[in-house]
């Protein structure tokens, strides 16, 4: 198994994952090169602005500390590609699932080939993620519509470390599209994009 720590230092700080199943994993484009020069521009960070796209079941996501992963619809892990996203995350990776709209089923089945034994717990609002450098105290904010529900953030844990986060009835993509004069409406969760997921 690769290690996650060794490859860190030769390469950039953020990829997009591309899955399979024929779900849009490159929808919203433009939102992780906005984030990302946002940060760089405002929060001291030293992101790479140029981003790259990573498949699930290539060692190339084990150069990455932070994967982002989104979409509509159907998701396909294979039984290596599963593997692979495993043992990066046990490793020390961390991956953002935000759902577009239309993703969740899919997603959760694929996750438990990933963690047979491990659930999707929602993440309380008094939890750390919220509340490390903005104080977020009614947890996920909702951006989009989808189907009216309250946003909710879930997580997968390993050995107390939050390794995954999937936020859902959100779309969090769609506010980093948009100009940065709406950016306040989630500024929290620009540094846990940045800053706030390498102190995990």
């Amino acid at each position: 198994m690769m290690s996650l720590t060794s490859a860190m230092v030769m390469a950039q700080d953020v990829a997009v994952l591309k899955y399979k199943g024929g779900g849009d994993w490159y929808s919203n484009p433009t939102a992780l090169p906005n984030l990302v020069k946002y940060c760089n521009d405002n929060i001291d960070t030293n992101i790479d602005e140029n981003i790259e796209t990573v498949e699930v079941g290539s060692t190339d996501i084990f150069q990455f500390p932070l994967l982002h992963m989104t979409g509509h619809g159907n998701v396909f892990f294979s039984d290596d590609d599963a593997e692979n996203l495993r043992n990066y995350l046990i490793s020390g990776g961390f991956l953002h699932i935000d759902d577009n709209y239309g993703m969740e089923p899919y997603i959760t089945k694929e996750l438990k080939k990933v963690f047979p034994n491990k659930e999707l717990l929602e993440i309380p609002k008094d939890h750390e993620i919220f509340n490390i450098e903005y104080n977020f105290p009614n947890g996920l904010p909702k951006i989009h519509e989808h189907d009216g529900n309250a946003p909710q953030a879930f997580g997968i844990f390993h050995e107390g470390r939050l390794v995954l986060l999937f936020t859902f009835e959100s779309d969090l993509g769609e506010i980093f599209q948009m100009p940065e004069e709406h950016y306040h409406r989630v500024h929290g969760f620009l540094v846990i994009h940045s800053g706030n997921y390498i102190q995990y």
